[in-house]
């Protein structure tokens, strides 16, 4: 049986007991395990809680992990490019011990993490490398799952694609990296108790620029044609770009790793440079693991003026900008 545990808004832990093995300290090198962009066509959402007690802080000493969180979480931005296919790829060459298949790609959100109790990690494998080191990969989908148990594997090669299976509520791969049985971080590895960026990567070093720290990042962002909702952008409704006969315009934009007192705005200009609509959020009470904000405006009578619509997302703190985002549309 595999084990684990997975991204959710709501905290939960999974403890798992693994065999220990006496055997050389060497750390591997580790490839990135999904074949996506870090950025662009997927994000980090949460990294290994650093903190031993009943709180929770990332390896940077920030917000973006929940107590007991056990791994690093790679997510996509919607269901349609889950469903379009991302490759789940292994870090390390190695060889697989445990692999489970057939668990249903289906949101918690709707039933509940009682449906999936005993099979938390969802469809999943482990590969065992040298020196006591291992790595689980959760949340694969169904029926995707490419190697068998005792199969030998390269490192970057394709063991199965993201799902949904599991205790998710959203498509990402949920990463685990163990050495002698012991959680390890391979962001933060051998960090000093209470330390905030110490340790060191064990990721391959021409990934360290890609995967450094970002303490927010815009998951969505886009113009849509109607009123948007976390369930329209999760579904990938909002893609869909508005046409010149759209009824409305509305500019969307969804953050994730938002902090207390951040405050977000919307502002959306005309091909001439005019600001035609906005609309500034209150400071949140508290820290979000993703939050919406979108504004519009209704066709005018004489119609959409052909041309650039431009929008920008800004997330200020304390009087200064601490994430921004412009995008376009063209009307013709």
């Amino acid at each position: 049986m595999i084990g684990g545990c997975c991204l959710r808004v709501a905290r939960a832990a999974i403890v798992l007991a693994f065999p220990t093995v006496a055997l050389a300290e060497e750390a591997p090198v580790f490839a990135l395990p999904v074949a996506c962009e870090l950025g662009r066509s997927c994000f980090i959402q949460n990294y290994v809680d650093a903190d031993p007690t009943s709180s929770a802080r990332d390896y940077q000493c920030g917000t973006l992990s929940y107590d007991g969180h056990n791994g690093t979480d790679f997510r996509l931005p919607t269901m349609a490019a889950q469903q379009a296919g991302v490759e789940v790829l292994a870090a390390a060459a190695g060889r697989v011990v445990r692999r489970r298949d057939g668990v249903a790609d289906v949101s918690v959100r709707g039933n509940g993490a009682a449906t999936v109790k005993g099979v938390e990690c969802g469809n999943a494998v482990v590969i065992e490398h040298s020196d006591g080191w291992q790595t689980q990969y959760c949340h694969m989908a169904r029926g995707s799952l490419r190697v068998e148990v005792g199969e030998r594997v390269e490192a970057r090669q394709a063991i199965g694609r993201i799902g949904l299976s599991g205790l998710t509520e959203y498509p990402h791969l949920h990463f685990i990296v163990r050495h002698r049985g012991e959680i390890a971080d391979p962001f933060a590895h051998e960090a000093a108790p209470s330390s905030c960026g110490g340790g060191r990567m064990l990721w391959e070093p021409a990934l360290v620029p890609l995967l450094a720290y970002r303490p927010r990042w815009v998951l969505n962002a886009g113009f849509a044609a109607a009123s948007v909702t976390l369930a329209t952008l999760e579904a990938g409704d909002a893609e869909q770009q508005p046409g010149i006969d759209a009824p409305a315009l509305v500019a969307y934009a969804r953050g994730i790793g938002l902090k207390i007192g951040d405050v977000q705005s919307v502002v959306v200009s005309s091909p001439s440079g005019q600001v035609i609509t906005r609309h500034e959020a209150q400071p949140l009470e508290r820290n979000q693991a993703q939050t919406l904000i979108f504004t519009g405006l209704r066709k005018p009578a004489t119609g959409w003026d052909r041309g650039t619509y431009r929008a920008k997302y800004t997330v200020s703190h304390d009087g200064g900008v601490v994430l921004e985002r412009s995008f376009d549309i063209e009307l013709q």
